[in-house]
């Protein structure tokens, strides 16, 4: 579909005056866009994705499909799947009435102790670059904008808002640009603008946005910002920046219309703005008649209240009305008008372009049973097996009388990380459900955890709470005004509360209140969390209350995730008690309200010894380890590679117990793994989405090749990383000091050799790499192929992904020990060779010149290195670069149309 030209948009902004104009470039609310019936704009809807789309309520009983984490995707190394990921991104999307897509994440690997890892996809920007792309492909393919983000350097938590990120040139653009750059050439609609500042200016500001954004790169799409990122006037106006959200406040709410009365921001800029707006607008059938048709003049039967939602059918007050049409299934919401084909939805089609083309005709709708089908073999597509000694893998069912599951997680596995990347799955797969699916009827399954309950307070949920009004599983909610009487009330299905179904309005208190019958009796540790003035009873005693003021201003922590306040509570066990949570609403502090609760501490030897018996009586032995729900997530980065809570101690002794023992963990990144070399076999599974149990359980016993390699290297221990830091200096700065040394490069740099390195994974068979084939010499900015001929000389089909390398010895200027330029999956049966064409950019051999401010290439000869991982490369031969000016940008032989997976040329 060809973008929208300017000729077609200038009569639409003839039809806006500047204050309509203005109006268009702040948001309505927190996740709409405003509507204007005089050019046939409705509200553009936006969304938080990228492992899920959560739509505009943070609900739980607004449930949706979790992908595995983007790191796990990207552990992949196939494009072809990562595009059908995306339309199933898409086909969400449409279900849930949302036309942007805030995904995907292209920020970098940079240190292991980011604390958004599990969103970003790789440490190298060419991965990264490829990885991105391909999801937006297909998300687009959808009718859908996705939303490369957040340009630029927002590549760890730590102090995000004011950061400045002090990076040189040429690292700048070889490195950290170059996934936004792959992204412009792949067609994305939308870039957000990040947080943070570079080189002293707030990327909201950023002249970046200008140039090579717009101008270099040609980007026609639009601009978003991150939420609350516009936080100036004038710097931002003047700038690339092109739509602020959320609103409907703000800096350009407030002041544009007058500043641009003024003189003080050009018209041309603020039209621009404008038009590309108008221009996504029509991309995803939002304008003209193909927006309005659809949908009505500005969607107001949907506009109620800040959250665009109002879900009037939910309201419940003191008469105790019925909410039973929607608690019919285990998603606590029937939701029929929501539900009525294979998409999930009954919307209306949306009109795509000028033409009448419907946007979704572009996409069938993916039905249900094909989603799950589909985020299964993500699970194990991803998967990556980093140690399999003796060919412990795969398990032969028939040759099983028992396992022996062991680990918490293995019964709470980790889905997805956290904050605004967060959604509500309708179902989880837990390993251990997959595992005893998998055997059932031919093998025992024992469950042990191994370790005693956490310390830490969850949320209470429908497993252990119900509500004081209709006794239903789950709690019961409550806005309250300043005297105590009661504005809203409805039934909810957890103790955590992001935000009620409704606006607070004049509300002065929320309040959430549960039954609770306890399993074992003790002391029991009680939280409340939220800002402000907090009370929590038990059973009418209170047991904490106080005053908790703000003590940041990250959006993840005020509004997703506030700290929990504890205090603790004798209970006995099966005896029902009623606990009541309040918080105050001072202005600024968010709603998000949280009550949750912990058992007594156990007893951990007696846990362990259970787990270990359990162990020894058993074949075979699965632990599963990972990190908690206080490591991976948005607005903090992480403190420590170690496992939480024992888990080393536990893997040891359980190895002991019984040598056949493989270990899988459930992690968003790199975690030390101290034991990892007494364990035969060691099975990486990420955050796996919603389908984690029966894909881990399909790599386990054989059904599917674990098909993942490693997107970003693996330490040993934390003290061996060589780009570690995360946090700024006392002048607020974060110097990038290493230049474009980090990941495998600084590892390669430093001479020190990590536990697994980039690239690496074992599949279930053996490869030998027989042929590198080097092209003739190339002229600067040329696509050329390499050709990696491999044979299969294992005993089973398998895939493997090829990866070529360049280096350069003796350069003019300072460059990596090798970087990656290209790579291909092939498949082969065993016996069989094939050979990888990897398409190469013409880009690969250039580097970027500070002093001419753009590309250009060293003459001379280069040296390419294929093999399974950047420290695994048996075969080498050399490529000459001939003089000559550079010409090419990105999309001129762009390695990511290639992929030799599904036609590899036999021989």
């Amino acid at each position: 579909m060809a973008a929208m030209t300017d000729e077609e948009t200038e009569p639409l902004l003839d039809k806006l005056d500047a204050a309509m104009k203005v109006r268009l470039l702040t948001g309505a609310s927190t996740w709409r866009t405003y509507a204007e019936p005089a050019v046939g704009l409705r509200p553009l809807t936006l969304s938080d994705g990228p492992a899920g789309v959560r739509g505009e309520t943070w609900d739980e009983r607004e449930t949706s499909l979790v992908l595995p984490s983007p790191t796990a995707l990207a552990a992949s190394w196939d494009e072809r799947l990562l595009t059908d990921l995306g339309a199933l991104l898409a086909s969400e999307a449409r279900r849930k009435g949302v036309d942007v897509l805030l995904a995907p994440t292209l920020n970098l690997h940079r240190s292991p102790l980011g604390g958004r890892h599990f969103e970003c996809f790789s440490e190298d920007p060419l991965l990264t670059g490829r990885t991105g792309a391909a999801l937006i492909r297909g998300i687009q393919s959808g009718g859908v904008a996705a939303t490369a983000k957040h340009f630029v350097g927002n590549d760890a938590e730590t102090d995000r808002l004011t950061v400045d990120v002090r990076i040189d040139e040429r690292t700048l653009h070889e490195v950290y640009l170059a996934p936004f750059e792959e992204a412009v050439a792949a067609g994305v609609w939308a870039v957000m603008s990040a947080y943070n500042k570079v080189d002293g200016v707030t990327m909201s500001a950023s002249p970046l946005l200008d140039r090579p954004l717009k101008k270099d790169w040609g980007f026609d799409g639009l601009v978003v910002s991150d939420w609350g990122g516009v936080r100036t006037l004038l710097e931002t106006a003047r700038s690339g920046q092109d739509l602020a959200m959320p609103g409907p406040d703000g800096p350009w709410a407030a002041g544009l219309l007058a500043a641009l009365e003024q003189g003080l921001v050009p018209a041309e800029a603020v039209d621009d703005k404008v038009r590309r707006l108008l221009r996504l607008a029509r991309r995803v059938g939002a304008l003209g008649a193909d927006g309005v048709g659809a949908f009505g003049s500005d969607r107001s039967a949907h506009r109620v209240n800040g959250t665009g939602s109002d879900r009037s059918a939910r309201r419940v007050d003191g008469t105790g009305s019925d909410r039973s049409a929607h608690r019919v299934n285990g998603t606590g919401s029937d939701r029929p008008a929501h539900r009525v084909n294979g998409t999930g939805s009954d919307r209306p089609a949306r009109r795509v372009d000028g033409t009448g083309s419907d946007r979704s005709a572009r996409r069938p709708p993916v039905a249900p049973d094909a989603a799950r089908a589909l985020l299964r073999r993500a699970v194990s597509a991803g998967a990556v097996l980093l140690r399999n000694e003796g060919g412990l893998l795969p398990l032969d069912p028939a040759a099983l009388g028992s396992v022996a599951v062991i680990g918490p997680h293995a019964t709470a596995v980790r889905i997805q990380g956290g904050g605004s990347a967060e959604v509500f799955p309708e179902d989880v797969v837990t390993p251990l459900a997959g595992v005893e699916r998998a055997l059932e009827g031919v093998a025992s399954v024992t469950y042990r955890p191994g370790l005693p309950p956490s310390a830490r307070p969850r949320p209470l949920g429908r497993d252990r709470a119900r509500d004081p009004r209709d006794g239903e599983p789950g709690v019961l909610v409550r806005l309250l005004d300043a005297h105590g009487a009661e504005l809203h009330a409805e039934h909810r299905l957890s103790g955590r509360i992001v935000e009620p179904s409704v606006p607070a309005g004049d509300a002065a208190l929320v309040e959430i209140r549960a039954l609770f019958r306890p399993a074992e009796s003790g002391t029991w540790t009680w939280a409340v969390g939220g800002w402000g003035e907090m009370s929590l009873s038990v059973d009418g005693h209170e047991v904490l209350s106080g005053t908790f003021p703000l003590d940041s201003d990250d959006p993840t922590r005020v509004h997703v995730a506030p700290p929990l306040r504890t205090a603790g509570a004798e209970m006995t066990a099966d005896r029902e008690v009623e606990v009541v949570a309040r918080r105050s609403l001072a202005p600024g502090s968010g709603v998000a309200t949280v009550l949750a609760a912990a058992p007594p501490a156990g007893d951990a030897d007696a846990a362990r010894a259970e787990a270990l018996a359990a162990a020894r009586a058993a074949d075979v032995t699965v632990v599963v380890v990972g990190t908690t729900e206080q490591s991976d997530s948005e607005g903090h980065d992480r403190e420590s590679l170690d496992l939480p809570e024992g888990q080393d101690a536990l893997v040891r002794a359980v190895v002991r117990a019984n040598p056949r023992t493989v270990v899988v963990v459930n992690a968003g990144g790199p975690v030390a793994l101290p034991w990892h070399e007494r364990v035969p076999a060691l099975l990486l599974a990420w955050f796996p989405g919603q389908e984690a149990g029966d894909g881990l359980a399909d790599v386990l016993f054989g059904r599917a090749e674990p098909g993942g390699r490693l997107p970003t290297t693996w330490a040993a221990a934390q003290d061996d990383v060589p780009v570690l830091g995360t946090a700024p200096g006392a002048d607020g700065r974060l110097h990038y000091a290493e230049g474009p040394h980090i990941g495998y490069r600084a590892w390669l740099r430093s001479g020190a050799a990590p536990a697994y390195w980039f690239g690496h994974g074992l599949g279930y068979t053996a490869w030998e790499y027989e042929e590198l084939t080097a092209p003739e010499p190339v002229r600067p900015g040329e696509p050329f192929d390499v050709r990696v001929r491999v044979r299969n000389s294992g005993r089973r089909r398998g895939r493997e992904v090829v990866q070529v390398y360049l280096a350069r010895s003796g350069s003019a200027v300072e460059r990596p020990v090798r970087w990656l330029i290209g790579y291909a999956a092939v498949e082969a049966e065993p016996g069989e060779s094939v050979v990888a064409v990897v398409r190469v950019d013409g880009r690969a051999l250039a580097h970027w010149s500070p002093a001419r401010h753009g590309w250009e290439t060293e003459p001379g000869a280069f040296t390419l290195l294929g093999g399974p991982s950047a420290g695994d490369l048996p075969l080498t031969a050399e490529v000459v670069a001939l003089p000559g000016p550079d010409s090419a940008g990105k999309g001129s032989g762009n390695g990511s149309e290639h992929d030799g997976e599904r036609s590899p040329l036999m021989l």
